[in-house]
């Protein structure tokens, strides 16, 4: 076996994997109700079934001998964008209330929520 042909193996596995994870997110993004598990079938499939394609795309393309940054740099964009926009999407949500709300800090009323601490007495 040569070099080029175990790349494709392994190319082929990680197609295989990215397309499970994507039919599984596509499944979830149909099968769920609220917009709060709705949000987190997409999420997974973006960082993991994707990532996996193009981890085989950058395979395929080394192994031909025509490798590219563009892979990686699209794999980097992705891993930092889509928990950013997941968790805009599920504040949009919260402050909407548009799903149940998360029960609020045992301690302090101003940890991640909108309400300001008042103001400090001297």
């Amino acid at each position: 076996m040569t070099l080029e042909m175990i790349a494709g193996f392994v190319a082929g596995l990680c197609l295989l994997i990215g397309s499970f994870f994507v039919l599984v997110g596509a499944i979830g993004l149909l099968k769920f109700n609220d917009s709060m598990c709705r949000l987190h079938a997409p999420t997974k499939v973006g960082t993991v079934g994707i990532g996996m394609m193009l981890l085989a795309s950058m395979l395929n393309a080394i192994a031909a001998g025509t490798g590219s940054m563009h892979e990686l740099l699209i794999m980097a964009f992705l891993f930092v964008t889509a928990p950013v926009s997941a968790n805009f999407i599920a504040k949009v949500n919260i402050h909407r209330r548009s799903c149940e709300t998360p029960p609020p800090p045992l301690e302090d009323d101003t940890w991640s929520t909108l309400n300001s601490p008042e103001a400090e007495q001297p």
